[in-house]
């Protein structure tokens, strides 16, 4: 047992009971005054190992006092009110390590290129490291040759992810070999879901790769890097059940965007069997609702003009950072139970989300992505009052047989999931639906197929994401079902899926010909520089001419159009993936809105 920092209950235990004058099989600490400094997230027990420490450990207290304290359950108060231990007990790792130099974790101006893959999130979490880096004096290399430093920020959801992250790990092995001498050696780093997955596997597989960094780890990103000055490997993939980067404010990537994402939770507590999440992104924890709005307002400061609320669970958002009102346990959708007791207290998604949108009534604001389960009415009647939060859920179905989502435990049956669509649709007419579909789930059989691909027909959703079954290890399915679909029926029945999906997209954009919507202008279109490209209230990319049109309905004053307007576009034609338009003047979120509530009330009295 060495005196400083203790990483485990047991060690502390054993520590204190030496301050109090017992002796344990361990003894406290041979290293005569010398600090022992390492071990990142501990509790700092003591600094140093002085005779007034000695004098502690000598002490003896009677085997009578001490049972009596035991019954009555010692605190830590019971060791240390009575004695003078200087220095306190202290709660913080500020303190250096000893065999890297403080002016090490400095990044001096070396320059550091990001590859994401995946999801949003990951979106989001590269945000969140470029701002912890930049702070240590880290920059960023506007391509990947003059990079100090590459991180990838991997996702781990499918076989096929990861093995696009090793093939690319080929390419920047070969950028390393062939680096100059005269040039610092180029450090290449993995972050993310793959990271947390594979652990030091990947450092085992890859000799080259010099850094292995779970979700919960990036604020040791600047120590890690400095290890790794030293030709050493650094992996540090803990997992937290606290850690939010709620106090870091993530730096955008791409500072000419008008759209920006905001994590207001991670983890996931579902546990479905085929998901492999829960194990690389730990427990659902949510950031505190005040950070979310300090982070939204300075958003709506740079120009940002639509949010999109992050999280693997979204819509199950409780902030219980704060004393509330006494909130009852958690309402699930009718029809869907979970694996975990209901959450009791705290901010729910509704209150977040309607104080989100009160920040700017002229910022979008979209969520995703939310598990069925948690739709209360509260959310629904939220939605259809306020004018800025897009009438667009995302509602993951994953099959359409009973037996398939039971063997998923995805905690609903098919029934209970066309009866939420219905109960939506009732409250939100024309709200837009997306979904997600995994095809050759273990069991499903052709029957089993078809009953998902008549759910799709049926409900007829506005996009979907479909994907070919891939086991992943540590999964409940891992352990407990057999992969028994073959890749080729896998792969039939996922363009099937991609097939009916598309056939009801396309019957929905073509009941929007003639339709007037308002795009929020991205930019130039992939196609043709021409053209400008944007999305609409239903999240469905929307092209039209370039050309001046009014500053308003019935001005005759032209104004450009710009990245970042809200422009009414009346739609022409359209595919099952694409709406296209004209445009005809420029507006804004509430007059739109105004101008169309105007127009429903006169088409319901006529």
């Amino acid at each position: 047992m060495t005196c400083g920092y203790y990483t485990n209950s047991l060690s502390r235990i054993r520590h204190l009971l030496n301050l109090s004058g017992f002796r344990t099989k361990q003894q406290c600490c041979g290293m005569q005054g010398r600090r022992i400094l390492y071990l990142p997230r501990c509790i700092h027990v003591c600094q140093y190992h002085s005779s007034q420490l000695m004098r502690h450990s000598q002490k003896t207290v009677s085997n009578n006092n001490f049972k009596s304290k035991v019954e009555t359950g010692p605190g830590l108060k019971d060791f240390v009110t009575h004695r003078s231990v200087n220095p306190p007990l202290q709660n913080d790792c500020d303190e250096s390590i000893p065999y890297v130099e403080d002016t090490s974790y400095s990044g001096q101006n070396r320059k550091v290129y990001f590859e994401t893959y995946g999801c949003q999130m990951n979106v989001s979490d590269t945000e969140v490291a470029w701002s912890i880096l930049k702070k240590s004096d880290f920059s960023r290399a506007d391509n990947l040759k003059e990079a100090d430093v590459v991180l990838v920020m991997t996702c781990a959801i499918r076989e096929g992810a990861e093995e696009k992250i090793w093939n690319r790990l080929e390419y920047l092995k070969t950028l390393k070999t062939r680096r100059g001498k005269k040039a610092p050696p180029m450090k290449i780093g993995i972050l993310g879901c793959m990271a947390e997955r594979l652990k030091s596997k990947i450092v085992d597989r890859e000799k080259m790769v010099d850094l292995v960094c779970g979700p919960d780890a990036y604020r040791d990103l600047p120590r890690m890097l400095a290890v790794t000055r030293n030709n050493q490997a650094a992996v540090n993939v803990l997992l937290s059940l606290e850690e939010t980067y709620a106090d870091v404010v993530p730096v955008r990537l791409n500072q000419d965007s008008k759209s920006a994402f905001v994590s207001i939770m991670r983890g996931c507590d579902n546990m479905c069997t085929y998901c492999i999440v829960p194990f690389t992104r730990g427990r659902e924890r949510s950031r505190p609702i005040s950070s979310i709005l300090d982070e939204v307002q300075g958003l709506a400061e740079q120009g940002v003009r639509e949010v999109t609320l992050l999280g693997q669970n979204v819509n199950s958002y409780r902030d219980s950072s704060e004393q509330t009102p006494q909130i009852g346990a958690t309402q699930l959708s009718a029809g869907f139970r979970t694996v975990y007791k209901p959450r009791q207290g705290g901010l729910r998604f509704a209150e977040l989300l309607e104080k989100v949108a009160s920040v700017d009534p002229e910022m979008r604001i979209r969520f995703t992505s939310p598990h069925p389960k948690d739709f209360p009415d509260e959310v629904l009647h939220l939605i259809q009052e306020t004018p800025n939060i897009c009438t667009q859920i995302h509602l993951p179905a994953q099959s359409g047989n009973n037996q398939v989502l039971a063997a998923m435990r995805r905690g609903y049956t098919r029934e209970a999931y066309l009866d939420l669509v219905s109960h939506i649709r009732s409250i939100l007419p024309g709200v837009a639906l997306t979904s997600d579909f995994i095809a050759g789930f273990c069991g499903e059989t052709e029957a089993a197929h078809h009953d998902t691909l008549d759910l799709i027909r049926q409900v007829k959703y506005n996009f979907a994401y479909c994907f070919p079954y891939s086991m992943r290890q540590k999964t409940r399915a891992y352990h407990r079902l057999s992969d028994d679909v073959p890749e080729d029926v896998k792969s039939r029945r996922h363009m099937e899926l991609i097939g009916a999906f598309r056939q009801g997209a396309q019957q929905l954009h073509t009941a929007q010909i003639g339709c007037q919507h308002l795009v929020l202008v991205e930019g130039d279109s992939k196609k043709s520089v021409q053209e400008f490209a944007g999305r609409n209230d239903a999240n469905t990319k929307v092209i039209f001419p370039k050309m001046d049109v009014p500053s308003c309905a019935g001005s005759k004053q032209q104004r450009v159009v710009s990245p970042g307007d809200y422009v009414v576009v009346q739609v022409t034609s359209c595919s099952s993936q694409v709406l296209k338009g004209v445009p005809l003047y420029h507006s804004t979120l509430q007059s739109f809105h105004h101008q169309n509530t105007v127009t429903r009330v006169q088409a319901t009295r006529t």
